[in-house]
């Protein structure tokens, strides 16, 4: 018997109109992706639903093309939350062409290339030690801009899944999407990465060839299909999802990576609440060998200026490393000051988030020359970094709570001090952000200054690592807490160090999950004490 999540949500012969206000439409829509694709791809369909004007909007995403409505006569309070929608239009064209089989020696026939202005990308070969990573990014319909990544040597993360709820990998709001639609896995014995449809109501094409079984009704999974780099994967009408292929090493990383988020909604009885947190990392930069960045973006109002704020902050630092006289004076010097505050002024500068304003923990990681690490963090507002060498905490942030000691202090300097219980300004509980341009206009005390720690250097016998966090995370755990639990993880997987960053940073998040707590959670946990393969950037609402 068919579940409910995958059950018709209305039948073939009625047509739903799907209201761009809907919230369903625009939850985990996310910027400062890695890469962007330039045109929306449109798979063919022998028929059309009907194209109505779309209202414009701040998304970045609306610039990829006109929006699909379907026309509908029932409202929409009949449709119950959790079902799939059917495609209104006909599936004869699937039909026909799975008709006709096709023998799995054919099955790099499937991957017909579709128009479009992005230069088509050859596939890595093969290395011998059987690692390659896989990079998914959402570029059109309602989750777009939605970024995840997978190596082939993660147990954890592998098959991985799409689907519309829980617990798919990739988590697309999209009322056109099974609960479980698809299925990427790494086939070890012919070296490829494979997608299979699990079933899905609504089919599952490459590069507009359809993939699933040819009947539809019946919930059958579809054969295994090789996937390659630049190959565009569509779900239903209007979500794409553009796949990238590379040799993890293309990008071994020094040290070991863990990044992980979730929104908390559960933690508040099931009410449904926004993810606002953005969090990332480039390593290395774009041209810019042995420097890397790892930051956290903590959205108010909204998730534009966080959006906004990931995606040019590290831009604006990679522009700056790109000139050798500053490149250079931080190496010899061992000190990013300038270019952490440099980028922070020019991030500000650029952002136009008038009513929606977001924290910056910003951690500057380098090499120099004789492969020695340094590390040096900037921040503005409450989320927080901190390090830990040689057994000894380093805090690398400041918190910029309006009720912060150094904050009142700040403010008593500029001749326009805090009155006794005051805690807030314009409504806000911070006095240091990015965006926010309306309030900043209204109350000269608000500031974008960064905060910039000391440098640390890192020895990789110390036992090193850094945690950086939003405040749902030390709203719950105390830095003390926070590295007892980094501690007996390690102690856990003594000897299978494969992946432990990754690990740690799952524990620390499901110890804020059992504790409950009450805001949006991200987190990047750096482990120095470990090598690890990673792809070159990465981004997570």
């Amino acid at each position: 018997m068919v579940g409910d999540l995958e059950r018709s949500l209305v039948s073939n012969d009625v047509d739903v109109v799907l209201d761009q206000s809907n919230n369903l439409t625009r939850n985990y829509d996310l910027d400062g992706q890695c890469h962007r694709t330039e045109a929306l791809l449109r798979p063919p369909r022998t028929q059309r639903p009907v194209h109505k004007q779309r209202l414009s909007s701040a998304s970045p995403c609306s610039a990829l093309g006109d929006s699909v409505v379907l026309d509908v006569s029932d409202r929409l309070e009949d449709i119950l939350v959790g079902e799939t929608l059917k495609r209104p239009f006909g599936t004869e064209h699937i039909v026909e062409l799975q008709k006709h089989g096709r023998p799995e020696k054919q099955s790099q026939n499937l991957r017909f290339r579709v128009e479009n202005d992005r230069p088509q990308e050859s596939a890595p070969n093969a290395t011998s030690d059987q690692r390659s990573c896989l990079s998914l990014e959402v570029v059109s319909g309602p989750s777009c801009g939605l970024h995840c990544s997978v190596p082939s040597t993660s147990t954890a993360g592998l098959p991985f899944t799409l689907g519309r709820v829980p617990p798919s990998n990739l988590l697309l709001k999209d009322l056109e999407v099974s609960g479980k639609h698809a299925r990427i896995n790494w086939n070890s014995n012919k070296l490829r990465w494979e997608l299979v449809d699990m079933g899905s109501l609504n089919g599952t094409l490459l590069n507009s060839c359809p993939i699933n079984h040819y009947d539809s009704g019946s919930r059958q999974w579809g054969n295994p299909v090789e996937l390659a780099s630049g190959d565009t994967i569509t779900v239903g009408t209007t979500s794409n999802i553009y796949v990238h292929i590379s040799s993890q090493n293309d990008h071994l990383v020094p040290f070991g990576v863990g990044m992980t988020s979730d929104p908390m909604s559960l933690r508040r009885g099931g009410k449904k609440f926004p993810m606002e947190d953005v969090c990332y990392y480039h390593w290395p930069l774009p041209g810019i060998d042995q420097f890397g960045v790892f930051g956290i973006c903590d959205g108010h109002g909204g998730v534009e200026a966080a959006k906004s704020a990931s995606k040019i902050l590290p831009e604006m630092v990679a522009t700056i490393l790109s000139d050798s006289v500053k490149r250079e004076r931080v190496v010899s010097q061992h000190d990013g000051s300038d270019v952490l505050r440099d980028a922070f002024s020019q991030t500000e500068a650029r952002m136009n988030n008038y009513y929606e304003g977001c924290t910056a923990t910003l951690l500057l990681v380098w090499a120099d020359a004789d492969g020695n690490l340094f590390a040096q963090c900037a921040n503005v507002g409450d989320s927080a970094c901190f390090m830990n060498v040689d057994g000894k905490q380093i805090k690398m942030t400041e918190d910029h709570k309006i009720s912060s000691y150094s904050e009142r202090q700040r403010m008593e300097g500029t001749g326009e001090p805090l009155k006794d219980g005051e805690r807030r300004l314009c409504g806000l509980n911070l006095a240091r952000m990015l965006g926010d341009k309306f309030v900043k206009q209204q109350d000269s005390r608000f500031s974008s200054e960064p905060y910039i720690s000391q440098v640390v250097r890192i020895n990789k016998a110390s036992g090193a690592f850094a945690l950086l966090a939003s405040d749902g995370l030390w709203d719950v755990i105390s830095f003390k807490k926070a590295i007892q639990l980094v501690v007996q993880t390690r102690e856990r997987y003594l000897t299978d160090k494969a992946n432990l960053a990754e690990k740690i940073a799952d524990v620390l998040l499901n110890e804020a999950r059992t504790l409950r707590t009450r805001d949006n959670t991200s987190l990047i946990f750096l482990d120095f004490d470990t090598t690890s393969t990673v792809p070159p950037c990465k981004v997570l609402p």
